[in-house]
């Protein structure tokens, strides 16, 4: 009896080993799944409440999930948001290294500039930079070399394209302010000269280096003889695009913008890419390189979709007219 009661307690606790051992196993295999689900650090310059932010992350998480990905199931997102302060950039991409991210998403030649100084290794992806080659963030758009690839904007071309649209709204302007800072180099905007020259018209280059500078450069406008404005895409413009388009619906002065969100915050004229587009297409070059690409094999590509936004509430706030030839090309229009 007691013989068979010894042989019962090795096979239990033979069972409970065996019970354990697969335990142990399939917690081990869970932690290395759970190690396995990649993480993207997601690095931009306002904040996540505002609604052009949170338009633009929706259309990131969209191209991700159309390429099967889930957040919180099999991928992570850390974001990171400067809040307007683009001297964060540096501390929030040595964050996002810190914490190991498989790639970095950002924005704009400020933030890919510090995700590049934070890290000469991990993959930066960029969905709308003005000119990277211009800029030193890559190599060639076909050959973008180092850790950062992405989608540029154009915004050589598109400054000029915006002039024609201005002027072709505005037969009679002959002089033009055009807001600037500082793009990725100390140069104004030559081929914005070219085809302003083409056009008759003269621009007036109004630097803006602090928010405390806008008020005095629509001033600087006004006094100049300005007949109108146009905005090129800036990271710092966008922070304060609502602030741009007040002041120029108070002095009178029709402009023309880079993106749609400032003909939706109040700006007259916008033209330029659809940036949804842009995030969503940024998703295609994360999923190649989580799956082994190589960002200096990985063209940098240019947009596909672009629009022209005209606000007719803010035509009639200003005092201006806008030609039907015109407004039958616009993309949308809001009244």
């Amino acid at each position: 009896m007691i013989k068979q009661s010894k042989i019962q307690n090795r096979k239990w606790a033979g069972l409970f080993a065996i019970v354990v051992a697969l335990t142990v196993c399939e917690a081990r295999a869970e932690a290395q799944q759970a190690k396995k689900v990649p993480r993207i650090g997601y690095l931009f310059t306002g904040s996540r409440s505002s609604a052009p932010a949170y338009s633009t992350v929706k259309a990131f998480l969209q191209g991700l999930h159309e390429l099967g990905y889930i957040e919180g199931k099999n991928i992570a997102i850390e974001y990171r948001y400067a809040e307007g302060k683009l001297n964060r950039y540096p501390e929030l991409a040595s964050e996002l290294v810190r914490l190991k991210v498989d790639v970095i998403f950002t924005s704009s030649d400020p933030a890919v500039r510090a995700a590049k100084k934070a890290s000469k290794t991990i993959p930066i992806v960029f969905a709308a930079v003005s000119d990277p080659v211009a800029a030193g963030l890559v190599d060639s758009l076909a050959r973008p070399g180092g850790n950062a690839t992405g989608l540029s904007l154009l915004s050589p071309e598109l400054d000029g394209k915006r002039l024609e649209l201005f002027k072709e709204a505005f037969p009679k302007a002959t002089r033009v302010a055009f807001l600037w800072t500082l793009r990725g180099s100390d140069t104004p905007f030559r081929e914005a000269e070219a085809v302003a020259r083409t056009l008759g018209l003269q621009l007036q280059f109004l630097r803006v280096k602090g928010p405390e500078d806008f008020k005095s450069a629509f001033e600087t406008a006004k006094s100049g003889g300005a007949q109108g404005l146009t905005v090129p895409p800036s990271p710092f413009f966008y922070i304060h695009l609502a602030m741009i388009a007040d002041l120029a619906a108070k002095n009178r002065l029709p402009a023309i913008y880079s993106d749609a969100r400032y003909a939706e915050e109040g700006g007259l004229m916008s033209y330029g890419p659809n940036y949804d587009d842009l995030w969503r297409r940024a998703a295609t070059y994360v999923d190649k390189i989580l799956k082994g690409a190589k960002p200096a094999d990985l063209p940098v590509e240019q947009p596909t979709k672009f629009e022209l936004i005209i606000n007719l509430k803010t035509a009639k706030q200003i005092g201006v007219t806008i030609p039907p030839n015109v407004l039958a090309r616009a993309d949308r229009v809001i009244r």
